[in-house]
């Protein structure tokens, strides 16, 4: 009577030999989770200066309307007090918007250099994955073939 072949053992062998490394997906979580924590930081960086912005905008135009809403001697010193609030509020948007386009262009900036960052993180732990699995596998088929050779 010829041997059969034990198909359930060589195949338990087989995927034996081809182990599965988790640290690669470990990694490549980890500098994920690390760019989405940078960005974040980015993000609330810029909330922060902006509220604070708007905050200063809001309290200066609150002053001036007080001042203006004060009562004049004179008819035309409510015109002029109008004119004083308008040319005010003028120069204090210009100078506020300036300020928020500056944190605009810093977010930016800093995305782009940590998106840089990120791909290149992104693409050493592929590559080191990569070479590993190869290795893994490379190693595994000649346990295989050697074993199969027996």
């Amino acid at each position: 009577m010829a041997k059969t072949q034990d198909f359930t053992a060589m195949m338990k062998d087989m995927m034996g030999a081809f182990p599965v490394d988790t640290k690669a997906m470990d990694e490549a979580f980890k500098t994920s989770a690390t760019l989405n924590e940078k960005l974040s930081s980015v993000a609330l960086e810029a909330a922060e200066k902006s509220t604070e912005i708007s905050a200063k905008w809001t309290k200066e135009t609150l002053a001036k309307l007080s001042d203006m809403s004060k009562v004049k001697k004179e008819p035309a010193d409510y015109a002029k007090a109008m004119t004083d609030f308008a040319s005010a509020q003028a120069e204090v948007a210009a100078e506020n918007m300036a300020a928020f386009a500056e944190i605009a262009k810093k977010v930016q900036m800093d995305t782009v250099e940590l998106m840089m960052a990120a791909g290149k993180d992104f693409t050493e732990d592929a590559s080191a994955a990569v070479k590993k699995a190869t290795d893994d596998m490379t190693a595994a088929a000649k346990k295989t073939t050697t074993a199969a050779a027996k």
